[in-house]
Parts: C-alpha cells; sequence; structure tokens
C-alpha cells in the first residue's frame, strides 16, 4: 500500500505514527548499544532507564504520587480479574462489583471462585446501552472494595466521572481509556490496564497499585499472583516484556510533547464530537447505541437500518481504507474507535463518506 490506512480497531489499536516511526528506527539497533531493543537484557543499565522512564513518563502525566507503584505485569486485564479478588478481597471475601458490560462480567465470574460478589448495579436489561446513576448504586460499606469498568469497548460506554464509594477503596479496570484524560488518582486505590488499547501494544498490563494496598497480599498466594512479589521485584520477577514497555515510554514521552493529557482530552472530544454529530443529524439513517450521557469518547458505537446496510457500509469502506468498524460480535452493528493515537483527519474522513453512503443509500 502506498500509504497507512485509517485503523478503527478496538485493540490491539493504532499507536502514534511519531512512535512508531522512532521505533521503526531504532529497531536494528538503539543508539550507543550495539543492539535490538529485542535482544537487549532485561538486566541491563539501558533497559533499567527505559523501564525507569517510563514509570516516571507516566507518573507525571497522570500526576501519582509516591504512594503508589507502579507495575508493568502480564496475563492482560483477563489476569488481574483474578489477581484482584485473590490479593485483596481477603478477609472479608466479599466484594462490590459494578456491571457495565462484557468485560466487567468476566471480572465478576472470577471474583465469585474467591468469595461473595455483590452486583452494586447492572445495566445489562438495557443491553449496556448506559452507565448507571451514582443513586442507582447498592454499595455494601463492609465490601473490601469496589470494582468498575470505566470504559466498554464492546457497547460504548463510559463513565465521565468516578462512582462515590465513600471509604471502600475503589478499584478500576481502565484498560480501553487509560491516558485519555486526566484522573484524580488520589480517588483509586487499585486501577489496571491492557497496554493494547491506548498506551502501547498488546502484552503489557500496566497497574497503579496504592501501597497500604499490599498488605492484604497474602504470603500463601502463589509467588506470581501475589503482587507483592512484582512490587519487590520491580516489575522483573520474571522477564518483563521489553518491546511493549520501550513503547509505552516513548508513548509517554509524546503525549507529554504533545502538551500532556488536558490536550489530548480536548482533542478526545473534539473528534469524538465530529463523528457523534454525524450519527445525531443523520435523521436515523445511523443511530448510537450508548445513551448520550453515558457515550465513549474511545468507543463510538451505532447501527444502521438493516443489517444489510451495515454489511455493505463496512466493505465499501474497507475499500475505502476505513479498518476495523465492525462491531463487536456479541453486539453487532458498527464501532469506530478513535483512541488518543487516532487522528482528527482520520474521523473527518471517515464523517464525509458516512454522509456520502448515507445519501445514496437512503
Amino acid at each position: 500500500m502506498e500509504k497507512r490506512i485509517y485503523n478503527f480497531s478496538a485493540g490491539p489499536a493504532i499507536l502514534p505514527e511519531d512512535v512508531l516511526k522512532e521505533a521503526q528506527e531504532h529497531l536494528y539497533m538503539l543508539p550507543g548499544v550495539g543492539m535490538s531493543i529485542l535482544e537487549i537484557s532485561h538486566r541491563s543499565k539501558t533497559f533499567d532507564k527505559i523501564i525507569g522512564d517510563a514509570r516516571e513518563g507516566l507518573r507525571t502525566l497522570l500526576n501519582i504520587s509516591q504512594d503508589y507503584e507502579l507495575l508493568f505485569l502480564q496475563g492482560g486485564a483477563s489476569l488481574q480479574f483474578s489477581m484482584v479478588p485473590l490479593n485483596f478481597m481477603p478477609p472479608k471475601n466479599k466484594a462490590d462489583y459494578i456491571v457495565t458490560g462484557s468485560w466487567s462480567k468476566k471480572a465478576v465470574k472470577e471474583a465469585k471462585r474467591v468469595g461473595e460478589v455483590n452486583i452494586s448495579a447492572s445495566t445489562e436489561e438495557a443491553k449496556f446501552n448506559r452507565i448507571p446513576k451514582q443513586e442507582e448504586l447498592k454499595l455494601n460499606a463492609d465490601a473490601s472494595y469496589v470494582h468498575f469498568t470505566s470504559n466498554n469497548t464492546i457497547y460504548g460506554t463510559q463513565w465521565h466521572s468516578e462512582p462515590v464509594v465513600g471509604d471502600v477503596p475503589l478499584v478500576c479496570d481502565a484498560s480501553s481509556d487509560i491516558l485519555h484524560k486526566k484522573i484524580d488518582i488520589n480517588k483509586y486505590a487499585f486501577v489496571y490496564a491492557g497496554a493494547q488499547k491506548n498506551m502501547g501494544p498488546s502484552g503489557v498490563t500496566f497497574v497503579i497499585l496504592r501501597k497500604d494496598m499490599l498488605e492484604r497480599s497474602s504470603d500463601t498466594l502463589h509467588t506470581m499472583l501475589n503482587y507483592k512479589t512484582h512490587v519487590d521485584n520491580g516489575s522483573m520477577y520474571n522477564t518483563p516484556t521489553t518491546f511493549g514497555i520501550y513503547i509505552i515510554d516513548l508513548v509517554a514521552k509524546w503525549l507529554i510533547k504533545n502538551g500532556g493529557l488536558d490536550a489530548m482530552y480536548k482533542l478526545n472530544k473534539d473528534k469524538a464530537g465530529i463523528l457523534y454529530s454525524c450519527i445525531d443529524g443523520s435523521a436515523g439513517f445511523y443511530k448510537g447505541h450508548a445513551e448520550k450521557d453515558s457515550r465513549s469518547l474511545m468507543n463510538i458505537t451505532f447501527n444502521l437500518p438493516t443489517a444489510e446496510l451495515e454489511q455493505k457500509l463496512i466493505a465499501e469502506a474497507t475499500a475505502e481504507g476505513f479498518s476495523g468498524l465492525k462491531g463487536h460480535r456479541s453486539v453487532g452493528g458498527l464501532r469506530a474507535s478513535i483512541y488518543n493515537a487516532f487522528p482528527k483527519q482520520g474521523v473527518e474522513d471517515l464523517v464525509s463518506f458516512m454522509k456520502n453512503f448515507q445519501t445514496k443509500n437512503s
């Protein structure tokens, strides 16, 4: 192909072009090192600097104090579904979960293997088209923690402010919107995120852990499932995903260079606004799945009048260089994932295509 196509995939997802070009330039040989990032030892001084820079870049972007440990783990968010209850649910062995989509349901399944799970709220009856309101939450003041998923890739919904949970520790799966804006990290006890949607390639899971939570991690846990193991060994008890952490470091530097998370949040709102305006202004030809006050800035989900038209649009869009618009197999329809690295011009070009498609097929 003569040029890069627009990648709307939900994950692994688009990365900044500047990051890709720098990684390409240095893939064969890192400057001053004489070997590739794919070859260097994770115990080398070179990698010590890379992982240290990645930590500090993320600490700067999210204004994370020294009260928190930052970890780079493996196993994806799916492993965290198990590690979180194993480490944090005892000794009470009960926790609150807010269910807003498929991934939070999977988190519940694993937590139930450890202890009692209270479903504080669920929007499944509404086909997960919205985020529950604060007054809907039935919270247990004696819970070990409250777990929620900040953005739902499949259904295109997003929390725009954290649930208020009192003194109970707040745990968040932020896999698909981490770094899309600043958050007050002091409201959280624990945040985890697969890197492959908004901060790097697949294979790395980023964890923000408030240090006092480590007191709950029992020494009887299997070594690799204990957060103490990874804190004590600086995320290098086993060989880390060196290349993935290298890319995360580059992404953090790219974000800082481009104005940080406040600038990124403004851009993300602008991009999503362009596409939602097209959907809302289509006189019903395009219909968004999520209720307006629950809409995601990262994953925009919508339908057309018929499944046949949806397939036709996907086919024609793919031919025009718009890749990854097919909705998740469990819900169908279309989904445009416009993470941090997705260019505003790409959204504008998609909107132009959608308007032309509507004209030809109304």
